[in-house]
């Protein structure tokens, strides 16, 4: 069985920071927003972990094999480069949902997102060393069938934009209420899932789910392993078989 072990990343008292001591300009925050994001995941991928954008003020990274010094060093680097530091709650579970529920908590005990005086908190306990297994995590790379065909060459930009982000919301919700896991934009028509307890019918159900609900065609490739870029690349080839043999999901699957 899965346990996946999930980081909430917030930066600290972000929203009264951008008002402070003057609105700051737009341009200048979403460009700061990118460059953290654009660090961070090189940070928790250097360690063999992913990260997510979300809303940038709150991101997720699904962080197997690292421990709470990991994390602390991630937070010296950003608090040396950057105006704002960053929190960090740590949560596991067999379900993706439950173990990102457990990592918020972990840092709303502390305060409040806006709170001044809440700043690098780092909680939660990671996965101990002898509880983990080569199979801890398991990705689900979903992307639309034949996007460019039916989107990209054939509608305007922002009609495939909405196209695909309906795909997209609906796979998300139904995924997290349905199966416990947490999906991911990662952009294009990409989408990564980290999933759970998983098996071939369930994610059969998830693409005819997607399909009745928003009109999308989506296949997916499925991977396990100790860390998400081990489950991450098991996947990514599962993709690339749906791709050559015009199958919806390969894999390896619970």
């Amino acid at each position: 069985m899965s346990n996946t072990q999930v980081t909430l990343i917030q930066i600290d008292n972000y929203g009264p920071w951008t008002v402070t001591p003057a609105p700051r300009r737009e341009v200048d925050l979403q460009t700061m927003q990118s460059r953290l994001f654009a660090d961070l995941s090189q940070h928790f991928g250097m360690q063999g972990g992913y990260a997510f954008f979300t809303r940038f003020d709150n991101m997720v990274a699904i962080t197997n094999g690292m421990d709470l010094e990991d994390h602390a060093r991630i937070q010296e680097s950003v608090r040396n480069r950057y105006p704002v530091t960053v929190s960090f709650g740590v949560g596991h579970d067999e379900r993706p949902a439950r173990a990102l529920v457990e990592a918020t908590a972990q840092l709303q005990d502390e305060g409040s997102a806006q709170d001044e005086q809440r700043t690098e908190v780092l909680r939660g306990q990671p996965i101990e060393d002898d509880e983990r297994t080569d199979s801890d995590v398991q990705i689900a790379h979903y992307d639309v069938v034949d996007a460019t065909g039916k989107y990209t060459d054939e509608l305007d930009a922002f009609s495939t934009f909405i196209q695909i982000e309906q795909g997209y919301a609906s796979l998300m919700r139904h995924l997290h209420d349905e199966h416990g896991s947490l999906a991911f934009f990662v952009g294009g028509d990409n989408i990564i899932a980290l999933t759970s307890g998983m098996d071939d019918a369930a994610f059969e159900e998830t693409v005819t789910y997607v399909r009745e609900d928003a009109d999308v065609e989506l296949q997916v490739g499925v991977g396990h392993g100790a860390t998400a870029h081990d489950a991450g690349m098991a996947a990514k080839h599962g993709l690339e078989t749906c791709r050559e043999r015009g199958t919806h999901i390969e894999g390896e699957f619970c």
